[in-house]
């Protein structure tokens, strides 16, 4: 008989099978709250690490993206009125964040070049070699096995293709860190109850960002699932980091 594998869900260990579930229902409940949330946890510092992800992979006409994990559309948005004639698909484990996605301005503009559909990062349902870029943002530290998403994101780019990660890390400096620490853990639970009524989930939030990697120990991560040329930058001291990383 073999073991029931174990994973974190925050700070709490739980089967692996139960994981995906659990994560889907904290992005259920908090969907339609999420954009208003990202802008008062990161003061709406998140808008601008995500024109830096732009600015760092210089969309191109033509391209085609896979945003995983991309929730309500922010990156597939912001690629698309960058690149004329790119398409882009968004994927989503939560249809609630989806369906918040396509209620948005930019969802009806860019219509013709966008598609939303539900899937798991660790089982994308695209086929093999089909995308020029692939992109997660404050996702992967909320997949099951982080290796597996890292190996679909190889099979399905296109050779020559491009992945890029946006996602909360560590702070280098350790005072710096313990300060962000007492801000995350004490305040933004709170504002999670007042604004969305719902405290646990951004207890959650808050503690799969201490339980992600570092920035070297992702990076990594990704070169051991094929990909060459990784590299990262940090945003905001490390609040943030933005991964790179090429299917050669």
């Amino acid at each position: 008989m073999t073991e029931d594998r174990t994973t974190h869900f925050g700070f709490q260990d739980v089967p692996e099978t139960e994981k995906a579930g659990m994560v889907h229902g904290v992005f259920s409940r908090v969907a339609s709250k999420y954009d208003i949330m990202n802008d008062v946890m990161s003061m709406g510092i998140h808008r601008v690490w995500k024109d830096a992800m732009m600015d760092w992979l210089a969309p191109r006409p033509g391209q085609r993206l896979l945003d995983v994990a991309g929730g309500t559309g922010d990156v597939a948005f912001r690629f698309l009125k960058r690149a004329p004639g790119a398409s882009a698909v968004v994927c989503d484990m939560t249809e609630p964040m989806l369906i918040e996605g396509r209620k948005r301005a930019e969802a009806e503009s860019l219509a013709q070049s966008l598609d939303w559909v539900v899937g798991d990062a660790m089982a994308l349902p695209v086929p093999d070699n089909s995308f020029d870029v692939y992109t997660i943002s404050f996702g992967i530290r909320n997949v099951t096995r982080i290796p597996d998403a890292l190996s679909e994101a190889y099979r399905v780019l296109k050779p020559g293709g491009r992945l890029m990660v946006l996602e909360f890390s560590q702070i280098p400096n350790d005072l710096m860190q313990k300060v962000y620490d007492l801000y995350s853990f004490n305040i933004i639970p709170v504002m999670g109850q007042v604004i969305a009524g719902d405290r646990a989930s951004y207890q959650y939030l808050v503690e799969s960002i201490r339980k992600f990697p570092d920035q070297e120990t992702f990076a990594t991560m990704i070169r051991a699932a094929g990909f060459g040329m990784v590299k990262y930058r940090n945003l905001s001291l490390g609040i943030a980091a933005l991964h790179s990383g090429w299917k050669l």
